[in-house]
């Protein structure tokens, strides 16, 4: 399997890279309208969920897992800032390393270490 997946409490099938190659695969596969999600910090899964209309909880879920599978939740255990963005949004240039991606625009969530030690401990 070359994606970690995962699935929402509503059923929305989520994916997610494993490591630099995988990213770049998963990066292939987004439609322009799907949502994808990545830490502040470099060091974590690109992930996608596939639906064109998540609701809120999907993006929550999704950002806690994302959050979890981080460096910077493996090395600091604290609240951890994901970016989510579509599609039609990332971009890629030629001197961009495996795995890395430019986004256009992008909003914030802040996820909270408590939110993802609960997801941790299912």
């Amino acid at each position: 399997m070359k994606f970690r997946e995962f699935e929402t409490s509503t059923g929305k099938k989520i994916l997610a890279g494993r490591d630099a190659k995988s990213n770049e695969e998963l990066i292939k596969q987004v439609e322009d309208n799907e949502i994808v999600l990545h830490t502040a910090k470099p060091g974590s899964p690109f992930v996608n969920i596939k639906s064109k209309k998540p609701a809120k909880t999907d993006i929550k879920e999704t950002a806690v897992f994302c959050a979890s599978k981080s460096q910077d939740w493996r090395d600091n255990k604290k609240d951890v800032e994901i970016h989510y963005f579509i599609g039609k949004d990332v971009f890629k240039k030629k001197e961009m390393k495996l795995g890395t991606f430019g986004v256009k625009k992008f909003k914030i969530l802040k996820i909270k270490k408590k939110e993802i030690e609960e997801l941790i401990k299912k």
